[in-house]
């Protein structure tokens, strides 16, 4: 067989059905010649392979022999050749030109002028060093998206991290290849067991392309980071590093140098390694200067230093802040989002959520007062532990009974300080507890398990308050009453009958419901589906939370935004896990927070 002849450095060659560009040759001994090659198609524009040029059974040198051709039948019309020229000068874009955008024209979505400000501000930064902080729903993905794109075609990357919480892992890597044709590769604990199958237990997963997804909680395991670490050495140029709801990297607490949680520490030993970063969060300062500092440093440590004030001058240089009422102003069509409280009134004075509400403020006092005599550090834990009976009474009184049967153990326990030290690894490491887990179908579990840490030893704290008399009774009503309905219960069956099935009937309407804890979620399952269950609720009403498997994740988020003629769900409760960036806006409009409005203030 007559081999190809072999290219010259500049030539366009053809290989393994794509284009590419020779940028460099050699040998491999044997008159054999190797090839440097660049990609020049869109799907894969910039990615370099090195090939054996004489094994290649498909290798052809591409030439140019359309000039011959040139006007022989005639000449084009002049708004095709205008169209033509148009569309040379967008393919023809350099990085010398900031203002010459080609990521719009190669994105599969409808786009919004003001979508592009972020992709204009990051072209104008010597490295992408870039916060997207607009408002929920404002399209941060695509925004991320556009500016992805535009460096891939400017050639300024050519690698590509995406880190997201574990739910939305899936939703990024679809939403990439669909709306902007890039493949990415999700690193997990399938593909890496995968890899070694097939390549041998040293694989390095990070070696075997160069767009990769990877979810928070794996980023501070070394079994699938230690490989990254190394693909980045020190510092990697034309490396990018985008990542999803980035105030979660941010330090939790507000002391004066920000204290790093675990997942902190992992973010920033990643992110000093890429060259550009691009971090996405709604809520970017959680209301502590010196936290929000910490992140900005992550962020760019040539303009910000943790602990030092960020100066408005100098964060308008990196962050892109727009809400939905500025853009609003300016033209931009959203939905107002009404808030519409349902008062439930007449209820009788011995309903079981007013008498347990009276109980725990009288208990308030009691522990308040003790609290008086406590360090300011020990009053802060007794004031983690009323917050927390609060905020759980507020949501079911099933969630108060759990938490209320923790604090009374709490109470009984004598080793105060030891109690006081667990209480503080609580504030200071609970935010960590999530991220150690490899585990992602576990993710509520620990969350709950948090929950009652925080009770058991902020309580012992309060082992002064001997008359356990107050603690009993509240603890008498919420166990009988734990696995009953209560108002909010009636008053949202009236509603789904009402305005989802008000002839019997289920119709096209679909309702969002959303608690905060588990135990509300379980309750409110159960409850709601025997209230209703003249109506045949089974394949009506699901779940989406932390410890719902990713699989069933991407099934009850395809079946929430199927047409309603074609899959019969209704209605999904949801905890935390579906606040972060899931879309299930695109058939509902309902959502019913079931647990009440609450004010730290007034503990």
């Amino acid at each position: 067989m007559k081999m190809p002849a072999s290219p010259q450095s500049g030539d366009f060659v053809r290989v393994r059905t794509r284009r590419w560009l020779v940028e460099g040759e050699g040998s491999a001994g044997d008159g054999l010649t190797t090839l440097r090659l660049a990609c020049v198609d869109d799907d894969a524009q910039g990615e370099t392979i090195e090939v054996l040029w004489d094994a290649e059974l498909d290798g052809s040198v591409l030439r140019d022999e359309g000039w011959a051709t040139v006007a022989k039948f005639g000449t084009d019309d002049p708004s095709v050749f205008s169209a033509y020229l148009r569309s040379l000068r967008w393919n023809t874009a350099t990085a010398a030109d900031r203002n010459l955008f080609q990521a719009p024209f190669r994105a599969g979505i409808h786009q919004d002028a003001y979508q592009l400000l972020p992709l204009r501000k990051a072209l104008r930064l010597p490295r992408v060093n870039l916060l997207i902080a607009d408002d929920v729903g404002a399209g941060k993905t695509v925004e991320a998206g556009l500016v992805l794109r535009e460096m891939l075609l400017r050639r300024r990357i050519d690698l590509v991290l995406v880190a997201a919480p574990a739910g939305m892992v899936r939703q990024w890597q679809d939403e990439l290849e669909a709306k902007f044709g890039l493949s990415f590769t999700l690193v997990d604990r399938e593909h890496l067991a995968t890899l070694r199958r097939e390549r041998g237990y040293t694989v390095n997963p990070w070696a075997s392309g160069s767009r990769f997804v990877i979810s928070h909680s794996l980023m501070a395991d070394e079994t699938y980071v230690g490989g990254l670490r190394d693909v980045l050495s020190n510092f990697r140029a034309r490396a990018l590093f985008i990542l999803d709801e980035a105030h979660h990297a941010a330090p939790a607490s507000g002391s004066r140098y920000a204290i790093d949680s675990q997942f902190t520490r992992a973010v920033r030993g990643l992110a000093e390694r890429f060259e550009h970063r691009l971090f996405l969060s709604a809520t970017p300062h959680n209301g502590h200067s010196n936290s929000f500092s910490s992140l900005l440093e992550i962020l760019d440590p040539q303009r910000f230093t943790r602990g030092v004030p960020v100066r408005p001058g100098e964060l308008d240089a990196v962050m892109v802040r727009r809400l939905k009422s500025d853009l609003r102003h300016f033209g931009e069509k959203f939905p107002e989002r009404v808030v519409e409280p349902i008062a439930i009134g007449g209820l009788p004075n011995d309903a079981p959520e007013l008498l347990l509400s009276r109980k725990l403020a009288e208990y308030g006092e009691v522990i308040r007062a003790r609290a008086a005599n406590l360090t300011p550090r020990e009053a802060g834990y007794v004031r983690l532990t009323f917050v927390g009976l609060q905020q759980r009474l507020l949501s079911s009184i099933a969630a108060f009974a759990k938490t209320l049967e923790v604090h009374r153990k709490g109470l009984l326990r004598a080793d105060i300080a030891g109690s006081a030290a667990g209480a503080e690894a609580f504030v200071h490491g609970g935010a960590e507890i999530e991220d150690e887990s490899t585990d992602e179908t576990d993710v509520e579990k620990l969350i709950q398990e948090e929950e009652d840490q925080a009770a058991e030893a902020a309580g012992a704290i309060a082992a002064g308050v001997t008359d356990l008399a107050l603690v009993d009774e509240m603890l008498e009503i919420a166990r009988k009453h734990a696995h009953r309905p209560d108002a909010r219960i009636g008053r949202l069956a009236e509603w789904v009958r009402a305005n989802m099935a008000p002839d019997g009937r289920w119709n096209d309407r679909r309702l969002i419901l959303f608690t905060e804890y588990e135990d509300s979620r379980r309750w409110l399952e159960k409850r709601l589906a025997e209230a209703l269950d003249d109506l045949q609720p089974d394949d009506r009403i699901s779940s989406f939370t932390g410890a719902t498997p990713l699989v069933r994740r991407e099934d009850l988020k395809r079946r929430f935004n199927a047409d309603p003629a074609k899959d019969p769900l209704r209605i999904l409760i949801c905890t935390d896990a579906a606040r972060e960036g899931i879309n299930l806006q695109r058939r509902c409009h309902d959502l019913i927070h079931l647990d009440l409005p609450w004010n730290p203030a007034h503990w």
